[in-house]
C-alpha cells in the first residue's frame, strides 16, 4: 500500500558530504513523523534523526550539528544531509514514515536501505 524508495548512498571520504532522499508513494492520505535510522555491522538499528509533519526535528547526539533532516510534504519526501562524515557513520541507512492511509489506517513503512561507506 505504501512504498518508500531511497536514493543510492555511496562511498565518501572522511570529512565529505552526502545527501540521502526517501520518497513515499501509494495510498497516502498524509504522513506524520518521518525519520532516518542506521544499521552498522554488529550493532542494532538505531535512530539518527526524526522530523514531524510540522518540521520539528530531533537528532541522535553523535550526528547533532553534522546531519540535517528535512522534508518536502508536497513530494512526500524526506532528506538527510550528512556533512563532516566520519568512518563510524558507515552503515546501511533506512528511512521510516508513519503514514496515514487513504483508508485512515496508520502504518509504519520502511525504505529498502542504502549503504553509506565513509573511507579513504
Amino acid at each position: 500500500q505504501v512504498q518508500l524508495v531511497e536514493s543510492v548512498g555511496g562511498l565518501v571520504q572522511p570529512g565529505g558530504s552526502l545527501r540521502l532522499s526517501c520518497a513515499a508513494s501509494g495510498s497516502i492520505f498524509s504522513i506524520n513523523a518521518m525519520g532516518w535510522y542506521l544499521h552498522a555491522p554488529g550493532k542494532q538499528r538505531e535512530l539518527v534523526a526524526t522530523i514531524t509533519s510540522g518540521g520539528s526535528t530531533q537528532y541522535e547526539d553523535s550526528v547533532q550539528g553534522r546531519f540535517t533532516i528535512s522534508r518536502d510534504n508536497a513530494k512526500n519526501t524526506v532528506y538527510l544531509k550528512m556533512n563532516s562524515l566520519k568512518p563510524e557513520d558507515t552503515a546501511v541507512y533506512y528511512c521510516k514514515a508513519e503514514v496515514v492511509l487513504i483508508a485512515r489506517r496508520t502504518v509504519n513503512s520502511w525504505g529498502q536501505g542504502t549503504q553509506v561507506t565513509v573511507s579513504s
